[in-house]
C-alpha cells in the first residue's frame, strides 16, 4: 500500500532547513557589494590585506564543515541547525559593526563557520526526512535557496549602495560614496541578521531527524516523526528499516553508547571508505569544474573579452538569472531523470563549453561568443553538478556515519573551492586564460569518466536501500 504522505509538512520542514542554504548564498556573496567600501573604511591598500579580507571566511567554512559532522552525530541535526542560525545572526551584526580590521576578520571567519555548518546540515537533514520519491527534488531545493540567497544579497547591496534614501544627505554622488564608506557596507552585512532570525524561529520548531533519533536509541520519538510524515504504516516500516541497518552496522548493544569517535573511526572501514572517497571526489569535481572562477572573477573574464563596465554588470545579472532558471529546471527533473544521468550530461556539457570558451579566447574573439559559451557552462552547471552533488552527498552515506561522512565531503569541497579561487589568477598569468579553461575542460571530462565508473544511481531508493547496496556500486550503476 502506497503511503499517503503529509506533503505540506514535509515541504515545510524541508524549506526551514533550506533556509540554511539561503543564508549560505547570502552571506557568501554579500561581501562583493561591500568590498570597495570596507576596504576604504579600514584603509586596506596591499594585495595581501585585500585578499585576506575577501578570503578569510573560507577558513571558517572549512572549520565549520569539519566540526559539524561529529557534533551533529553526537547532539543531533536540530540543535546544530539552531546553533548555525544563531551564529549567522550574531556574526553578521558583529562583522557589520566591527571597529577594527582585526575584529572584522574574526567575525567574518565566524560567519564562514556558519556557512560551513549550514552547507553540511541542510542537505543532510532534508535527505533524512524526505520520502524517497521526493528526496532529490527536496535536497535540490537547498541549492535553489543558495541561488536565491546570492540574488538577494546582490539586490540588497544595490538598494543600500544606490537607492536607499539618506536622511539629511544630499543625493550627490560624492556624498553617497562617503556614506557607503562610513555606514553603507555595515548595513549590507547587518541585513543578514533578518533572514537568520527567520531561520532560527523555524529551526526551533522543526522535528529532530528520525534517522538520528533511531541511531541514538530514541525509537519512539522517531516513529512519531515518521508517522507525521507518512502515516502509521509508513512509520512502522521506515523505522524497522532504519533500525535494521543501524543494528547491522553497529552490532549488539544500544546505539547511543557508540557515538562520537566511533563514527569517525568507521569512516576508515573498507566497506565505508570507498563510498566516502566517492563523496569527496564528487565535492572536488563540483569545484574544479571551474564554474566558481566565472562567478568569482566575472569582471576580469568579461573585461578580457572586451566588455565595458556597464556591459560587465549587465552580464553578471544575466549569469545570475541563468543560474536561477536552470536550478529550477534541475529541481523539476532530478527525481525523474536521475542523479547519475544529470551528472554525466553536466560534465560533458561543461567540458565542451570550456573547450569552446578557451578556443574563443585563443582566437582573439571578444564580446558575444564569450558570453554565450560562459552562459552555456553556467546553465549546464546549475542543471547538474551544482544541485546534484549536494543530493548525492546527502544520500550515499550510511545512517550511523552520515554526519561525519558528509562533513568530510563538504570539507573537501571547501578546500577545493579555496584552491580553485586562489589558483585562477596564477593560472591566468602563467598559462593564459584560454589554457586555464582547457584545464577545467580536462577535469570535467575526467569527472565524466569517474561518474560513469563509480557513481551509483540513487533515484527512488530509500536511504536504507542505498545503505544495503554499499560496496556494490557496480550493481547500482548497471541497474540505472
Amino acid at each position: 500500500m502506497t503511503p499517503r504522505y503529509n506533503l505540506g509538512y514535509v515541504w515545510t520542514i524541508s524549506l526551514v532547513a533550506a533556509m540554511g542554504g539561503l543564508l549560505f548564498g547570502y552571506d557568501w556573496v554579500v561581501i562583493g557589494g561591500a568590498k570597495p567600501f570596507f576596504e576604504k573604511s579600514f584603509g586596506l591598500t596591499t594585495a595581501a590585506s585585500i585578499g585576506w579580507a575577501n578570503s578569510c571566511a573560507l577558513v571558517g567554512c572549512l572549520a565549520g564543515s569539519l566540526v559539524t559532522g561529529g557534533l551533529c552525530d553526537r547532539f543531533g541535526r536540530k540543535r546544530l541547525l539552531v546553533a548555525s542560525a544563531l551564529l549567522f545572526a550574531g556574526s553578521s551584526v558583529l562583522t557589520g559593526w566591527a571597529g577594527s580590521f582585526k575584529a572584522f576578520v574574526v567575525w567574518r571567519v565566524a560567519g564562514g563557520a556558519a556557512i560551513g555548518m549550514a552547507s553540511t546540515l541542510s542537505p543532510m537533514y532534508i535527505a533524512e526526512v524526505a520520502p524517497p520519491h521526493l528526496r532529490g527534488r527536496l535536497v535540490a531545493v537547498n541549492q535553489l535557496t543558495i541561488v536565491i540567497g546570492i540574488l538577494a544579497a546582490q539586490v540588497v547591496n544595490w538598494i543600500i549602495a544606490v537607492l536607499l534614501p539618506l536622511p539629511g544627505v544630499a543625493a550627490a554622488e560624492a556624498a553617497r560614496a562617503a556614506w557607503n564608506v562610513a555606514y553603507g557596507w555595515r548595513w549590507m552585512f547587518t541585513a543578514v541578521a533578518v533572514p537568520s532570525l527567520v531561520f532560527l524561529a523555524g529551526a526551533l520548531v522543526v522535528p529532530e531527524s528520525p534517522r538520528w533519533l533511531i541511531v541514538s536509541g530514541q525509537g519512539e520519538r522517531a516513529r512519531r516523526v515518521l508517522a507525521r510524515i507518512g502515516g502509521e504504516a509508513y512509520a512502522t516500516a521506515a523505522a524497522a528499516d532504519i533500525a535494521r541497518t543501524v543494528s547491522r552496522e553497529a552490532g549488539p548493544g544500544p546505539a547511543s553508547s557508540r557515538r562520537g569517535a566511533t563514527e569517525v573511526r568507521a569512516l576508515l572501514d573498507p566497506a565505508v571508505r570507498g563510498i566516502v572517497l566517492v563523496g569527496v571526489a564528487l565535492a572536488v569535481l563540483q569545484q574544479w569544474s571551474g564554474i566558481n572562477s566565472i562567478f568569482n572573477y566575472a569582471e576580469e573574464i568579461y573585461r578580457s573579452a572586451g566588455y565595458g563596465i556597464g556591459e560587465i554588470m549587465f552580464n553578471i545579472v544575466i549569469t545570475g538569472t541563468i543560474n536561477l532558471v536552470f536550478t529550477l529546471v534541475a529541481i523539476a527533473v532530478v527525481d525523474r531523470v536521475g542523479r547519475r544521468a544529470l551528472m554525466l550530461a553536466g560534465c560533458a556539457a561543461i567540458g565542451v563549453s570550456h573547450l569552446l570558451l578557451g578556443a574563443a579566447y585563443a582566437a582573439g574573439l571578444q564580446g558575444f561568443p564569450v558570453l554565450v559559451f560562459t552562459l552555456c557552462s553556467l546553465g549546464a552547471y546549475a542543471l547538474s553538478l551544482a544541485p546534484v552533488t549536494w543530493v548525492l552527498i546527502a544520500e550515499i552515506f550510511p545512517n550511523r556515519v552520515r554526519g561525519a561522512a558528509v562533513s568530510v565531503a563538504v570539507s573537501a569541497l571547501w578546500t577545493a573551492c579555496f584552491i580553485l579561487t586562489f589558483a585562477f589568477p596564477l593560472l591566468q598569468r602563467t598559462v593564459g586564460i584560454a589554457v586555464t579553461f582547457w584545464i577545467y575542460a580536462a577535469i570535467c571530462f575526467a569527472g565524466f569518466a569517474f561518474v560513469r565508473a563509480r557513481v551509483p544511481e540513487t533515484k527512488g531508493r530509500s536511504l536504507e536501500e542505498l545503505e544495503e547496496d554499499l560496496g556494490t556500486a557496480e550493481q547500482l550503476t548497471a541497474d540505472s
